[in-house]
């Protein structure tokens, strides 16, 4: 069978990324390729406490530079090493490593980018660490979209049994800001990218979308804003012209529930919290956090560096999200490949 080769950045090393990272790609080693970015020292140290019988085979960043890197059976994982500028101490931020961070980031990128990756799955990061390291950095999604050149990405997240996805039409934006942000030039962007990649890297032939209103009950006709007549509607008309199967808007009140869902490949929120606590109530620590629209496959935890968790040692942290990140990342390769 064929197993993806998968980067899989290990995130700020004060936190549980590198614990996650290896707890996960270790359990799914016979399925999974995890190419393991970080520093091969901490990774080393933090494998061996876990369990000794883990083996781990430290490359250059060169390897990629090179022929690419070599094909490891199911009894190993590669490590591409990213030297920290500073012993990571656990719990406790440095700024000082803040650039090998990002590195690890530009080193999955290029590697995807020369698809010998498959694809990208990163653990949790601190932004402080490398806006603090002098690095103008808003957070992972806009770092690979700057890095790629694209234009315009959609947050999904999925999870839950049985299995619910969600994508926002807008994202990290303040609750009185969001009605200005959805235009019908914006959700017809959205749309074609969820479609296309939900055909693409979901491998549905057909996906059919579920969009909600932004208002409460849909608007009521026009008497709790208009949002839904002038905007959603049109571009769902819109969307339907070009072969998009989307659906709506629905009230997001009455619109998660199975007689809506069963039929559904995706809901398409308006905005964070309207469509994530459901999502999150059904999945988290098993949910699995993807970026559509950029020429690679990524995905990612849905949650943070847990500094806490990692202060108080290993064996806190549930590798989880990190598990459904690989195996996510993992079918969106192999589909994308059938295409």
């Amino acid at each position: 069978m064929h197993r993806p080769t998968l980067a899989v950045t290990c995130g700020e090393p004060a936190g549980i990324g590198y614990e996650i990272s290896i707890r996960a790609a270790w359990a799914l080693r016979g399925e999974i390729n995890s190419v393991l970015i970080g520093d091969a020292a901490l990774l080393a140290s933090i494998a061996s406490a876990i369990d000794p019988d883990i083996r781990l085979i430290a490359l250059s960043t060169q390897a990629l530079r090179n022929s690419g890197l070599p094909q490891l059976g199911a009894n190993a994982l590669a490590v591409i090493d990213c030297p920290l500028a500073e012993p990571a101490v656990a719990g406790r931020l440095d700024p000082r490593n803040g650039r090998a961070v990002l590195q690890t980031l530009d080193v999955a990128i290029r590697g995807a980018g020369q698809k010998t990756f498959d694809a990208v799955v990163t653990a949790p990061l601190q932004k402080s660490t490398i806006n603090d390291a002098g690095v103008a950095f808003t957070g992972h999604t806009e770092y690979l979209a700057q890095q790629t050149g694209t234009r315009q990405v959609v947050m999904m997240l999925a999870g839950g049994e049985p299995l619910l996805r969600v994508a926002l039409a807008t994202t990290h934006l303040p609750l009185r800001d969001v009605a200005a942000a959805i235009s019908v030039d914006g959700l017809s962007r959205v749309l074609d990218i969820l479609d296309a990649d939900l055909r693409r890297k979901f491998g549905l032939p057909n996906p059919r979308i579920l969009v909600t209103g932004l208002n409460p009950h849909a608007g009521e006709g026009g008497y709790l804003g208009r949002e839904e007549i002038d905007i959603i509607t049109p571009a769902l008309e819109a969307a339907r012209t070009r072969g998009i199967d989307a659906r709506g808007p629905y009230p997001a009140d009455t619109l998660f529930q199975p007689r809506y869902l069963d039929d559904a490949d995706c809901v398409l929120a308006m905005y964070h919290d309207q469509g994530l606590p459901v999502l999150k109530h059904a999945s988290f620590g098993r949910g699995v956090n993807i970026t559509l629209g950029l020429p690679i496959i990524r995905t990612s935890v849905d949650h943070g560096t847990a500094l806490d968790l990692a202060a108080a040692g290993l064996g806190h942290a549930d590798d989880g999200s990190m598990r459904e990140a690989l195996r996510q990342a993992a079918a969106m390769a192999l589909a994308s490949k059938r295409q």
